[in-house]
């Protein structure tokens, strides 16, 4: 079995968000705010999170770089270019100059030709909890951030980034797992979970919010997975449900429609992420969900919670 070594950062307003993330996408929990290095024996694409900076393929461990270097001879580049580059994120980082004599020495080892610019393959060394580790590595694309140009907008939509943690807290292996999004909005959930390729449909009651989640679906090559209607219709089981609470001035929800909603979305799913900005732990409960997870994120003075429920 194959150990990932991944490299990962957050805001202090997004580190519960950041925890909750990668402890549903790699079944660890990150225990320290300054060390941002998490081993796990989950392969994700490190483009998933908006937190994951990079992954590595571990190929050897070593106590020392003596014995590392040893070891790389076994490595066949099978005449690929090549370079290495140190994690600066590992723990007692050296100085500028000494990780670059730390790349070169590495390099010399493999049997290829370096290229600083262009390589076709990529290696990494860190140091994690006293253990010098190398390996390929892969580096993220902040796909969500191309998601911010859209035609479309909403003052209180949730951003790209949190939307984009929230689908990978809901659903963590999309494999054969089907999603809805019953109160779509402008479709930034939708967004996230197809450029993940999930197997996921969008609902509104708004006739001008399902409008503009097509316009923006439609705006970056993805299918119409949206309809018109209200969620107590909703006749199909999912295995995941998203929903963002109607927060702002012109759609405050009472308790009672607030617990409406989730025992409408009890009915068709076994599985919830519900995001608001406003307590609904009783409506919750009461709607017979059993709370498993949660976490708060803030902008400013805002703050909003997530909440995972089954």
């Amino acid at each position: 079995m194959n150990t990932y070594l991944y490299t990962y950062t957050a805001h202090e307003d997004e580190q519960d968000l950041c925890r909750l993330e990668l402890r549903s996408l790699l079944d660890i929990d990150p225990i320290s705010d300054t060390n941002k290095l998490v081993l796990s024996t989950k392969s994700i694409d490190p483009s998933r999170s908006p937190f994951i900076h990079q992954r590595l393929t571990i190929i050897h461990t070593a106590e020392n770089l003596d014995t590392l270097m040893y070891q790389m001879a076994s490595i066949e580049l099978s005449g690929a270019t090549f370079k290495v580059k140190y994690i600066k994120e590992s723990e007692d980082a050296p100085s500028y100059e000494e990780q670059r004599a730390i790349e070169r020495k590495l390099g010399a080892r493999l049997v290829g030709k370096a290229d600083m610019r262009q390589p076709e393959r990529v290696f990494g060394v860190a140091k994690h909890r006293g253990t010098w580790m190398f390996g390929e590595m892969k580096q993220s694309e902040a796909v969500w951030l191309h998601h911010n140009d859209k035609p479309q907008h909403y003052s209180t939509a949730l951003s790209t980034r949190l939307a984009r943690a929230v689908v990978n807290i809901a659903v963590p292996e999309p494999q054969h797992v089907r999603v809805i999004d019953p109160c779509c909005g402008i479709g930034t959930v939708l967004i996230e979970a197809l450029s993940m390729e999930m197997d996921i449909v969008g609902r509104d009651i708004n006739p001008l919010a399902a409008r503009g989640a097509r316009t923006n679906l439609a705006h970056f090559g993805y299918p119409n997975v949206v309809t018109l209607g209200d969620m107590k219709d909703i006749t199909d089981h999912y295995d995941v449900a998203i929903i963002d609470m109607p927060y702002n001035l012109c759609s405050k929800l009472s308790p009672e429609e607030q617990q409406a909603m989730l025992s409408s979305a009890r009915r068709f799913t076994d599985k919830v992420v519900i995001v608001t900005a406003e307590p609904i732990d009783t409506s919750v409960i009461q709607s017979g969900f059993r709370m498993i997870e949660r976490c708060q994120v803030r902008k400013g003075t805002f703050v909003r919670e997530v909440i995972v429920a089954e």
